[in-house]
């Protein structure tokens, strides 16, 4: 009689975990995303707002918007339009190439933006010198700016691996 071969033990196969992905365009969620909105839309709408402010020698209140103090202003009300546009249209699946990342796009908005409105802080346009005092807007405009600019760097870190 021959005697039987040992059985083979018992495995089990091993548990597969799922693999994780890389990460993907910045959910809605992130705080990237949250703060370029919010500062687009604040350096939209601080363009009109009182930029500079004062009272003339006969009594006059006299108030000019980020609008009418010149080119600038009006710079600054589109390169938050652009983050807007820009925002709506990532949200919308529109992406753009690989080769200009929207968080680039960002910080280069972000830059603009305060550039051009630490150009308005230091300098006060000729037209308006009666009313050399900064309004709320003007500040307003830069911490817009600046967050804009922190929105692109948020979203780098958000997607470094």
């Amino acid at each position: 009689m021959q005697t039987p071969e040992p059985a083979r033990p018992f495995r089990m196969r091993p548990q597969r975990r799922p693999p994780q992905p890389e990460r993907a365009t910045p959910i809605v969620g992130s705080w990237g995303v949250r703060v370029a909105w919010v500062s687009g839309l604040v350096l939209s709408i601080s363009a009109f707002t009182d930029w500079y402010a004062g009272t003339l020698p006969n009594g006059l209140t006299l108030s000019v918007t980020g609008w009418h103090s010149g080119a600038l202003g009006k710079l600054v009300f589109f390169v938050g339009l652009a983050t807007l546009i820009l925002e709506a249209s990532r949200e919308a699946g529109i992406l753009l190439p690989a080769a200009v990342p929207d968080r680039l796009l960002l910080i280069a908005l972000g830059a603009l933006a305060v550039i051009f409105v630490l150009i308005r802080l230091i300098s006060v346009p000729d037209t308006y010198f009666v009313s050399t005092a900064r309004g709320i807007g003007l500040y307003v405009s830069l911490l817009a700016a600046l967050g804009l600019l922190g929105a692109g760097l948020l979203r780098t870190a958000e997607d470094l691996p």
